[in-house]
This record gives structure tokens, C-alpha cells and sequence, in this order.
């Protein structure tokens, strides 16, 4: 059976539905699967280009490590990345409010073109592509597209379980 989540811009209060990749990402699906919902503040990234993410506390008991992984998303690429506390800068940290953490997990979303995750300060960033938006990527791009341009202060990204 097909499993889908809902993705959200609760400010914005616009969504779209991606499909888990069970085939393709088993341990990454099935871990935030168990874990949903989540969500926080939502960020525009500024070096991959066209993503936007939230970052929460780590939540899988045994970490997937890469599958499926990538270094160039593509529009409707919903991904995840765990990130070690040292990885992460001290300012990023306590901008995001996540410094006392011994790592994050980072669930993004992909929605334009021409994405490359290349970070200046540590090199190639893959992340598991685990899910792909079938449903609302149109409306979301053009809601990411607004949190760039006007801001993601107040905004929230939530992800959740899709009723179907």
C-alpha cells in the first residue's frame, strides 16, 4: 500500500501531498513515518537554492544513514539529512535554536529548479530523497517561492500523516 504525507505552510496556509518511496528509501519512510507529525520554523536555504526546511530533534533509534541519496534535488524532492552537532556552525545553532542538540534531523523540500547542495564550509551535502509531492507542488512552490522573498518569520513547515 501506497503511503502519503501532507506537507504545510500553516502561516500561508498551503499544502501538497508527497508520496513515501518505500522502494526506493525503506529505513528513511518508515522512520519519519513512525515519527510524524513534526514540524517548526521554516527556513529558505540559502545555498542549494530552491528549498525550504525545518529542523527537529533527531527521532530514529537506529539512524537510516543514505539511501536514495542525491546532490541534486529536483521540483517535488522531499528529503531528509541528519546532521552531527558538529557539523553545524555555533551561530546557525543558536539562531535556529537548536544548539544544545547533539544533531538535527533537517526534512526538506524541494520546489524549483537547478538545486545543487554544496555548502561552502564542509563540501557535498547528500541527503535521502525519501518522498516525492504528486499533489499541490504548483501552489507550494509559488508559497516557498514567497517565504524567500517576504520572509519566514512566524511561519511553520509541518509534516503529517495524509488521511487518504
Amino acid at each position: 500500500m501506497t503511503r502519503h504525507i501532507q506537507i504545510e505552510l500553516t502561516k500561508r496556509g498551503v499544502s501538497c501531498v508527497a508520496e513515501l518511496l518505500d522502494k526506493d528509501a525503506p529505513l528513511t519512510c518508515e522512520a519519519v513515518w513512525q515519527a510524524l507529525p513534526q514540524g517548526g520554523d521554516v527556513y529558505h536555504a540559502k545555498y542549494a537554492r530552491n528549498e525550504v526546511y525545518t529542523m527537529v530533534p533527531r527521532f530514529a533509534e537506529v539512524p537510516p544513514g543514505l539511501e536514495n541519496p542525491t546532490v541534486t534535488p529536483i521540483p517535488g524532492d522531499v528529503m531528509y539529512f541528519d546532521f552531527a552537532g558538529g557539523m553545524l556552525d555555533r551561530r546557525f545553532k543558536e539562531e535556529k535554536d537548536i544548539h544544545e542538540l547533539p544533531g538535527v534531523i533537517d526534512l526538506a523540500i524541494f520546489y524549483g529548479r537547478n538545486n545543487l547542495l554544496l555548502n561552502g564550509d564542509v563540501g557535498w551535502v547528500p541527503g535521502n530523497v525519501y518522498a516525492t509531492i504528486v499533489e499541490g507542488l504548483d501552489e507550494m512552490a509559488e508559497a516557498c517561492h514567497d517565504v524567500w522573498r517576504s520572509g519566514a518569520v512566524g511561519e511553520r513547515l509541518v509534516y503529517r500523516r495524509h488521511a487518504e
